[in-house]
């Protein structure tokens, strides 16, 4: 398999190890957008959230959670954004499921999750929640 985050966990290719357990590995990305912005990415390869099944999903989270307790030790961030980009069409890269945390200070100039897309459509909430009934 030609995926460098696989390459990563199998020590291939070196890294900046944050946290790594079982299930996880989470390592500073070499092209930061924040000091200590880390990435946290399954040991076994997944493209989408929705190839995981719940055992291999609570793993998942608790390393996020280790990784972002870890980040939290070291650098004494004011808060941090955790997120994932699940998708092309939502900005996923690299073709294995990751998450990001972006440590925050207070004054950085960066934005809340909500700042990531503003469609700019009415969008009739309740016409919306009718899909979900069906």
């Amino acid at each position: 398999m030609d995926c460098i985050f696989c390459k990563i966990v199998g020590g291939e290719i070196p890294n900046y190890t944050v946290y790594e357990d079982d299930n996880v590995l989470a390592f500073l990305d070499i092209h930061p957008h924040a000091k200590g912005h880390t990435v946290i990415v399954p040991k076994k390869h997944f493209v989408s959230i929705l190839e995981m099944n719940d055992v291999e999903w609570n793993g998942l989270m608790l390393g996020i959670k280790k990784a972002a307790e870890r980040v939290q030790e070291v650098l004494h961030p004011d808060g941090m954004n955790i997120g994932i980009n699940d998708g092309v069409a939502a900005g996923q890269v690299v073709q294995h499921v990751h998450w990001h945390i972006f440590p925050r200070w207070e004054n950085d100039g960066g934005g809340s999750v909500h700042s990531i897309i503003k469609s700019g459509e009415d969008i009739d909430v309740a016409a919306v929640a009718e899909l979900f009934k069906k």
